[in-house]
């Protein structure tokens, strides 16, 4: 009796233990797997590279969500910065070419346009 108890248990430990595992992976696959950072602004998805911006001129806009899933959304949105972040023209660089992002240190991180979010290349 004993020893179908115990078998009984393990059957349901190495049940449980798939359930569960499998579960972990299918939320791990749910999170951001975006190729690389961006900030969205005016309809345009910039890629925030290694580069400081030097010279920043205006505020622009902020960031109104800040995403860690994958998706389409709307809106000026990240998936690296926290909603209230500040963009920047740059001086003498067109806002067709590059935003500046404020960064939490006081510098400003360089992000070129990748062109229309949502548009395939």
């Amino acid at each position: 009796m004993k020893i179908k108890n115990l078998v009984a248990l393990t059957i349901l430990i190495a049940l449980f233990s798939i359930i569960t595992g499998c579960s972990s992976a299918s939320n791990q696959n749910s999170s951001a797997d975006w190729a690389y950072s961006f900030v969205v602004w005016n309809g345009n998805i910039y890629k925030v590279g290694d580069e400081y911006a030097e010279a920043v001129d205006k505020e622009i806009g902020e960031v109104t969500k800040y995403l860690d899933m994958e998706g389409t959304y709307s809106g000026n949105f990240s998936n690296k910065y926290a909603k209230g972040t500040k963009y920047f023209s740059i001086k003498d660089i067109g806002t067709d070419e590059a935003i500046a992002v404020k960064e939490q240190d006081g510098t400003y991180r360089k992000a070129i346009n990748q062109g229309k979010y949502g548009e395939r290349k």
